[in-house]
């Protein structure tokens, strides 16, 4: 039998991950072809902020500003990568596979490490300086944080946040998802609808809605307005100032991040109760299983993974939590780890204490975002 006569192009030529011409190629050159490459789009766009100067000028007419600004924010930024596309097209094949991606990519990794990584870097290193952000102060930051009484009540109450709002928005979505499912089709759009419904309102809006609810009048100066206050009153009970109460506060408040938040975690349950093989759930009741042992062992398990994220994206939200105890809080033991940062930051000037506090929000969420991603990719190798 004869062999196969492979062309020489064929063999020479490396080959990528889906069997089309790849580059191993990793010379100086194409190093700096990379570089400039992704140096290209943010040198550009820096020219733009300090050509344009008219969009920042008061007096400009505004719709000339909006109309330069999309012009030269979409068009100018698409021809630019039309063009860098166009000129790395001569380029020898082994280089230009090398050089292409930072062409599309690098540009977006250097203006994200300007925006995210530099002001990272800096944060921590403020956290180390005194109140102006000048003088070398060491660890006494980070010891106030752990021993001054205002600042444990912000990391106490954030730990109460953490722990209470999550599995209540879980339970509360993964309860509507399931019994909404058994509804008819048009039903279940409305209940979902309205459920979802929040989702779209500010944290500030949601705050300002729920303070009606929790409103108080001392006696003698009106009725009370409060829906709470006037339930109680018809109960028999006498008007209470729902956001004064020590402590329990803090809970009149992570009602309101639950009742924004259900929405989302009921919408992504929804779509992974939808998701489980009905065989599966047919072979349990034929083989006796109720609805109950149904749901407990055959659908929760199913979408454990969806759990998961949807438990750790919220609970990175609640970490984050300002708007709804900056608007709601009347007393300072509901403050949390966000709010006195930026009290911190913009109310008493004190960079460092700030920057401390950023600091260890970092460090609380980061672990959180890791989760999330390997359940991400956990997900994605599944599909």
């Amino acid at each position: 039998m004869s062999t196969p006569t492979v062309m020489k192009d064929e063999v020479s030529q490396p080959q990528g991950p889906h069997g089309q011409p790849g580059s191993r190629d990793n010379g100086i050159h194409v190093w700096v072809l990379r570089i400039l490459s992704a140096l290209i789009v943010p040198g550009v766009l820096v020219l733009f902020f300090f050509t344009f100067e008219f969009l920042k000028d008061p007096n400009t007419n505004k719709l000339l500003q909006i109309a330069t600004a999309i012009v030269v924010g979409v068009g100018g930024v698409w021809l630019m990568f039309w063009a860098m596309d166009r000129l790395t097209n001569p380029v020898p094949e082994r280089a230009a596979a090398g050089v292409r991606p930072f062409v599309f990519v690098g540009p977006a990794l250097i203006l994200l490490g300007f925006y995210l990584v530099y002001p990272t870097v800096n944060t921590i290193i403020l956290s180390f300086r005194d109140a102006a952000g000048e003088g070398f102060v060491g660890f006494d930051n980070y010891v106030r944080i752990f021993t001054e009484n205002i600042y444990l009540i912000s990391l106490r109450n954030s730990f109460m946040w953490a722990i209470i709002v999550p599995i209540f928005c879980v339970v509360f979505g993964l309860a509507v998802a399931t019994l909404a499912d058994l509804l008819p089709r048009k039903t279940e759009a409305i209940v979902k609808s309205l459920i979802f419904l929040p989702m779209a309102v500010s944290f500030v809006g949601a705050t300002v809605v729920f303070f009606f609810l929790y409103t108080f009048r001392t006696p003698g100066f009106g009725d009370q307005i409060g829906l709470l206050n006037a339930i109680w009153e018809a109960l028999g009970g006498t008007p209470v100032d729902w956001l004064r109460i020590p402590f329990w506060n803090n809970f009149f408040l992570m009602a309101i991040l639950v009742w924004t938040q259900t929405g989302f975690a009921m919408v992504i349950l929804s779509s992974a109760i939808k998701g489980v093989p009905d065989d599966l759930l047919e072979a349990a009741r034929i083989d006796g299983a109720n609805e109950w042992q149904v749901f407990r062992k055959i659908t929760v398990p199913t979408i454990a993974s969806t759990l998961v994220v949807v438990w750790t994206t919220i609970l990175i939200t609640t970490w984050k939590v300002y708007d709804i105890v900056a608007v709601g809080a009347q007393t300072n033991d509901s403050s949390v780890i966000a709010e006195r940062m930026v009290t911190e930051f913009y109310t008493f000037r004190n960079s460092g204490v700030g920057s401390a506090l950023a600091v260890v929000l970092l460090v609380l969420v980061t672990p959180i975002l890791i989760i999330n991603i390997k359940r991400f990719q956990e997900q994605e190798a599944t599909r």
